[in-house]
């Protein structure tokens, strides 16, 4: 497989907080690839520096074979990249359909259409709820709509940012059912999850963050077994 995306030597600072150190991975085409890691790791500032809204002091970061570390966020949206933010962060007085039609953008007008009848065929609830103020969806319905809204865009990666959060254990189950869906359908994915075990099940490969720094690294299914990643974070 074709390598999408390269991390190398990514040191990210708050201030005097050193808040990424040294990280370095990749994502190649096709895959979902998870970042794991308790609260403070640094897996949400990981992506925020992937997607331009964060610099690193050092390194470098590469997408479809180009430089983007210095690229301003929209225009990464353009060449292809694009980020279901944490928080879901919808527009809650814009209708469900307003929020899609947001997300194309970067796109030709005469392309909207076409793809909102894709993501209605991947989000039947919002095809029921096109109409409706998404300041009224649930929490599930929410996270589908921020996912709907960024497949507008035509992401080459696609880049889920705790999409688990706050949400009850079916509706987890239901948005990880997408994200599989998304992924047969050729969407290359990258994932950030506190929810270890189900972000591991989904997973071609992940990396454990650990203050700021890579500690593990492997194939889902090896860190779904590792005995530290267990005792870590998947009360074993």
């Amino acid at each position: 497989m074709a390598e999408l995306l390269k991390v190398e030597d990514v040191n990210v600072y708050y201030g005097a907080i050193h808040a990424i150190k040294g990280v370095s991975f990749h994502v190649d085409e096709g895959e979902i690839v998870t970042l794991i890691g308790a609260n403070g790791a640094g897996k949400s500032t990981t992506l925020k520096t992937v997607s331009g809204l964060l610099r690193s002091r050092t390194g470098s970061i590469a997408f479809a074979g180009r430089r983007i570390d210095g690229v301003s966020a929209h225009r990464l949206v353009e060449r292809g990249l694009a980020q279901v933010p944490e928080g879901r962060r919808v527009f809650l007085q814009m209708t469900v359909e307003e929020n899609l039609e947001m997300g194309a953008y970067t796109q030709p007008a005469a392309n909207t259409a076409a793809s909102l009848a894709r993501v209605y065929e991947q989000f039947p609830r919002l095809r029921e709820r096109r109409r409706q103020v998404a300041g009224t969806l649930s929490g599930g319905e929410q996270q589908m709509l921020a996912m709907g809204r960024a497949l507008m865009s035509k992401p080459r990666l696609l880049m889920l940012d705790e999409p688990s959060m706050g949400l009850a254990p079916i509706l987890v189950e239901q948005i990880f059912r997408i994200i599989r869906d998304l992924h047969r359908a050729g969407t290359t994915i990258l994932l950030v999850e506190q929810n270890a075990q189900m972000a591991l099940s989904v997973a071609d490969r992940a990396y454990v963050l650990e203050t700021g720094k890579i500690t593990l690294s492997g194939t889902g299914d090896e860190l779904i077994h590792s005995d530290a990643v267990r005792k870590a974070y998947l009360g074993g």
